[in-house]
C-alpha cells in the first residue's frame, strides 16, 4: 500500500505531557485529507515547497554503471552495474518502497543482485532486502556493531512512537504536511519488515573487496550513527556517505530523541571523505553532488559547520555559559550560515549545540538555580500572581495570539495549564499557537511537531 495507505503498529501515544495514552494496535498512516485551508503561504512554507524538488523523482546515471533512485520514498537507494550481477547500496524502508526503485533497476539491467550494501542500521535504509533477492547466492555488507544501540530501547516505544510520529508528521493532512527535510514522505505497506541482518561485517578502518569485477571500499564513518560507514569506488570516483550528508543542516540531535551523536567524530568522517577525492556524491537522501569541485565544498562546508558548533559550545561551556545561553549565541559564520548544503531543513544549530552540552556533561547546567526547581504549578501560580492573577496573563495570552507572538503564547497557555486555569479555553488558544508557530518554520521536522501536538490536543 502507498503513502495514502496505512502500516501497522504495536503502540500509540495520544496527548502530550502527563496525559500520554498506550493503545496497542493501529493503523499508521500519513493522513492527506480535509483539514484547515490556508489562503496564502508564508514564507517559510515556499522555502519548504522549493525543497521539496530536491525530493523529485527520478532514476539518476551518475556515471558508467552507477546509478541512483531518488524521490522513491524517504531515502535513496542505488545500484552499481558489474560484470555479472548488481550491487545495491541501501534497500528504501518499505517492500513497497523497494519494489518501485527495483522495477526502475530492472529498466536499465537484468542482471541478478549480487551483494546488497547498508551504509548504516537506519530502518529507512534496510527495511526493503528481501524485494531486491534472486534465486543465487548473496551477501549483505555492513560494519561489525551494525544497529548496536540504534534500534528505539523496548522500554520506550510509545514514547519513541509518539515522537517519532510527531516529528515526521505521519498524521498530519496535505495542508500541514509539506515534508520531511530529507524526504518527501515515506512509501508505507502492510506487508511487514524487509530487512535481512548483514552476512559480511568488517571491524577494520576499511575493508577492499571486489564484487561483480567492481573494486569497492567500505570505510568506517561514525557520524549520525556510531555504525555508519561511506562506500567508495575508486574507478569511478564515486562516494555514498550515507546519513552523514544530505542536502540540509545535520541532524546533529533529532528530536524524536535519540542516543547522543559524536559530532566531534562526524566532522572527522567528513574530512577523511574529502580525502578520497571524490568527482560524485550520492547521498542517502537527497540529490547527488557531481563535479570534484562542488563534491569538496559540500563536504568541506559540512564538517566546518558541525565542529564550529562543537567548538563553540564547549568553548562556552568553559567559560560557564548554560545550555539555553549557548543555544541562543551560538549561530554558524556568515560563509557557512549561505552555504546551500546548511539551510535548516532537517537539523537546527541550537538542537545540536543543547546536544553537545547534555553529551559532554549531562543536564545539569551548572547554575545553582536548576538543581531543585519550584514544581511547574508552583512557579506557575507565582509567575501568574506578579502579572496580576490569572485573568490577566488569560488577556495577555489572547494579545500574544493576535500579534502572532506565537512562542510566548505557547508560555502562557503552559502556565494557565499547570493551574488548571479555564482548562479548554487555555488550551483551544495553545492549538492556534502551536499551528500559527508551525507555519513559521523552515525547519520541517519542527513544522511537524508543532501542527502534530496541535491536532492531538484537538481530538483530546
Amino acid at each position: 500500500m502507498n503513502l495514502n495507505g496505512c502500516v501497522e503498529q504495536q503502540t500509540m501515544v495520544t496527548g502530550i505531557g502527563n496525559r500520554l495514552t498506550v493503545g496497542t494496535t493501529l493503523l499508521f498512516c500519513m493522513v492527506f485529507g480535509q483539514h484547515t485551508a490556508y489562503a496564502q503561504d508564508t514564507s517559510a512554507e515556499s522555502l519548504l515547497r522549493e525543497h521539496s524538488k530536491e525530493f523529485r523523482r527520478e532514476i539518476i546515471e551518475i556515471t558508467d554503471g552507477v546509478y541512483m533512485a531518488s524521490g522513491y520514498g524517504a531515502s535513496n537507494s542505488a545500484m552499481i552495474v558489474g560484470e555479472s550481477g548488481l550491487i545495491i547500496v541501501d534497500t528504501k524502508e518499505s517492500k513497497s518502497a523497494a519494489r518501485a526503485v527495483l522495477e526502475e533497476f530492472r529498466a536499465i539491467s537484468e542482471l541478478p543482485v549480487r551483494a546488497i550494501i547498508y551504509t548504516h542500521g537506519h530502518v529507512d535504509h534496510t527495511s526493503g532486502t528481501t524485494e531486491f533477492l534472486g534465486d543465487g547466492e548473496l551477501e549483505i555488507y555492513a560494519r561489525t556493531g551494525f544497529r548496536n544501540n540504534l534500534l528505539p530501547d523496548s522500554d520506550l516505544g510509545a514514547i519513541s512512537f509518539a515522537r517519532t510520529s510527531r516529528q515526521f508528521g505521519f498524521f498530519l493532512d496535505s495542508e500541514e504536511f509539506i515534508n520531511m527535510g530529507t524526504a518527501e514522505h515515506p512509501i508505507r505497506d502492510e506487508e511487514g519488515d524487509g530487512y535481512l541482518p548483514p552476512t559480511v561485517t568488517f571491524g577494520e578502518e576499511r575493508f577492499e573487496v571486489t564484487i561483480e569485477g567492481v573494486d569497492v571500499e567500505l570505510v568506517a564513518a561514525p557520524g549520525e550513527t556510531d555504525d555508519q560507514l561511506y562506500v567508495w569506488l575508486p574507478e569511478q570516483r564515486v562516494l555514498f556517505p550515507g546519513d552523514n550528508f544530505y542536502k540540509a543542516f545535520p541532524n546533529l540531535y533529532p528530536i524524536r530523541g535519540a542516543m547522543y551523536r559524536d559530532v566531534k567524530v562526524w566532522a572527522e568522517s567528513l574530512e577523511k571523505m574529502r580525502q578520497e577525492g571524490a568527482e560524485y556524491l550520492v547521498p542517502g537522501h537527497s540529490r547527488p553532488v557531481l563535479g570534484e569541485e562542488q563534491v569538496d565544498k559540500a563536504l568541506g562546508d559540512y564538517a566546518s559547520a558541525i565542529r564550529y558548533v562543537y567548538e563553540a559550545t564547549v568553548e562556552g561551556m568553559n567559560d560557564g555559559m548554560t545550555a539555553n545561553q549557548l543555544a541562543e549565541t551560538v549561530t554558524l559564520p556568515e560563509e557557512l550560515a549561505d552555504s546551500p548544503y546548511l539551510t535548516e531543513f532537517y537539523g537546527m544549530v541550537p538542537w545540536g549545540v543543547r546536544s553537545v552540552f547534555n553529551g559532554k556533561i549531562g543536564w545539569f547546567d551548572g547554575n545553582p538555580t536548576t538543581l531543585l526547581p519550584l514544581s511547574e504549578r508552583e512557579q506557575a501560580e507565582r509567575i501568574i500572581g506578579l502579572g496580576g492573577g490569572a485573568d490577566n496573563i488569560f488577556t495577555e495570552l489572547q494579545d500574544a495570539v493576535a500579534s502572532e507572538a506565537y512562542q510566548w503564547a505557547m508560555q502562557l497557555a503552559d502556565y494557565l495549564l499547570a493551574t488548571d486555569y479555564r482548562t479548554t479555553e487555555v488550551t483551544e488558544i495553545k492549538i492556534q499557537a502551536l499551528r500559527g508557530i508551525a507555519r513559521q518554520q523552515v525547519n520541517p521536522t519542527a513544522r511537524n511537531y508543532f501542527f502534530s501536538v496541535a491536532n492531538e490536543l484537538a481530538r483530546q
